[in-house]
């Protein structure tokens, strides 16, 4: 690829827009992960004592147990919701720039 497609590229509108949003979502999710891994981080360092609660008086399994598991399940998550937004959204907004593209090179 020449330095004249490369600038082709960076300089077409709708790469840009596919920039924007894809590092706009991305960085929301982010700040989202870090927000519920530090809450977890300072629960477990202010209050250890609630997740060190057994979750029945007859039970082996305290809170920490639950809440550890729907942070990784959580997290699942969001890479599935980033993923389906990347296969949808952020993949036209590809397609339409390859074409616009293409079309500018020939």
């Amino acid at each position: 690829m020449t330095q004249e497609q490369v600038q082709l590229i960076k300089n077409n509108p709708k790469y840009q827009k596919l920039v924007s949003t894809r590092s706009k979502f991305a960085w929301t999710l982010t700040i989202i992960m870090l927000v519920v891994y530090y809450a977890f981080i300072l629960f477990i360092a202010f209050s250890p004592e609630t997740l060190g609660t057994k979750i029945s008086p007859d039970a082996m399994a305290t809170w920490g147990i639950p809440i550890g598991i729907a942070i990784i399940v959580f997290a699942f998550a969001m890479t599935g919701v980033y993923v389906r937004r990347a296969n949808g959204e952020f993949d036209g907004l590809l397609n339409d720039l390859k074409i616009d593209i293409e079309k500018e090179m020939n």
